[in-house]
């Protein structure tokens, strides 16, 4: 083959690469939950902190949160429920298939509601991080891991929630059957590729 031509193959395989770079930076990954963890953890690269696991099983307790939430959405876009904690073991670890001797530290949760659908960037602007109080949570430096969820309908409201744990990396919240768990009939939540229905 041609030197030339060889040049010509390898700057159009660099273009295309780059095109579909910025295509993924521009639409996201498909699962809007998935694009919040990539919007936090660009956020602590900020501040020089350590990016957060994604942890597939803290994203499905999460959207158990949320589902038990929902109707308590209030005007200022907060939500007004706070499930007891003894929920978190026996409702929502079961409900997603989290193997229980797994299940670990919640050591932050921000949570918020929009009355209609917004992209992740203006969910983690305008209804999860309204503050420094929210923003400092975001930046713990003792998080390791983090899990989010997205549910709503079509005539609102939508329901964010995000939680962290400070717990050893992939060794909490792991989800039975390989990783797999009980699969989620409604919303979506990160650490997966499903891009679950969450405009229900």
């Amino acid at each position: 083959m041609d030197g030339k031509l060889i040049i010509h193959v390898i700057i159009f395989i660099s273009n295309l690469t780059i095109v579909i770079l910025s295509l993924y930076m521009l639409y996201g990954t498909g699962n809007p939950a998935n694009d919040l963890v990539n919007i936090i953890n660009e956020n602590r690269t900020v501040d020089k902190l350590p990016k957060l696991n994604d942890n597939p099983g803290l994203g499905c307790i999460a959207l158990q949160y949320i589902e038990e939430c929902k109707g308590n959405c209030t005007s200022n876009n907060t939500v007004n429920c706070n499930p007891l904690e003894d929920d978190f073991t026996e409702v929502f670890a079961p409900n997603c298939g989290v193997e229980l001797p797994t299940f670990g530290t919640i050591s932050g949760r921000i949570v918020g509601c929009q009355s209609k659908y917004v992209e992740p960037l203006e969910a983690f602007s305008r209804i999860l991080v309204r503050d420094q109080q929210t923003l400092s949570v975001v930046r713990d430096k003792n998080h390791s891991e983090v899990g989010v969820a997205l549910i709503g309908n079509h005539h609102g409201p939508y329901f964010w929630c995000v939680l962290f744990t400070n717990d050893q990396i992939n060794s909490t919240f792991v989800l039975e059957g390989g990783g797999k768990g009980i699969k989620q009939k409604k919303g979506c939540f990160s650490g997966t590729n499903v891009m679950d229905n969450y405009k229900l």
